[in-house]
């Protein structure tokens, strides 16, 4: 059996300025505070809650490993937590381009998420037994994810 998706809804993560930890064995580590935002979709729409952060690990080969955790508050009064890991890579190239203000596209780099939905509200009880990838990027202080329900 093959699994499929079904998107569900777009978040506009927007973000504060990193808290950086400095290094560690495993890499660069840094917390970006997430700060609001904005969901919409077939599925789900609201806003994004001030109460979330990304830690975030930057490995020596490159590789930023992303640990994200924040609320949507849904158009209709529900709060679902997100959960959200992964990974982004660039090219050194890229990483250049962004050092030097250009704004890439997403398709430039690789950044992938897997999301887990958790609530008690009833009517969104199905993203409790639902899991969830995203793809995206950021521009500026503004994260892109479109997200999908895995069928």
């Amino acid at each position: 059996m093959t699994p499929t998706l079904e998107h569900i809804c777009e978040f506009e993560v927007e973000l504060s300025p990193p808290h950086e930890m400095g290094e560690n064995a495993q890499g660069t580590r840094r917390i970006i505070p997430i700060v609001g935002g904005r969901v919409s979709g077939t599925a789900i729409n609201g806003k994004l809650l001030a109460i979330g952060a990304d830690w975030q690990t930057v490995r020596t080969d490159d590789v930023a490993y992303l640990d994200a955790r924040y609320a949507i508050e849904t158009d209709d009064g529900a709060v679902i937590e997100v959960i959200s890991q992964g990974l982004r890579h660039m090219p050194p190239e890229a990483v250049e381009r962004i050092a030097a203000g250009e704004t890439l596209e997403f398709s430039e780099y690789y950044m992938r998420t897997a999301i887990r939905l958790d609530t008690g509200h009833p009517d969104y009880a199905w993203v409790n037994r639902s899991l969830f990838v995203a793809a995206g990027g950021k521009t500026g202080s503004t994260v892109y994810l479109s997200v999908h329900r895995v069928g």
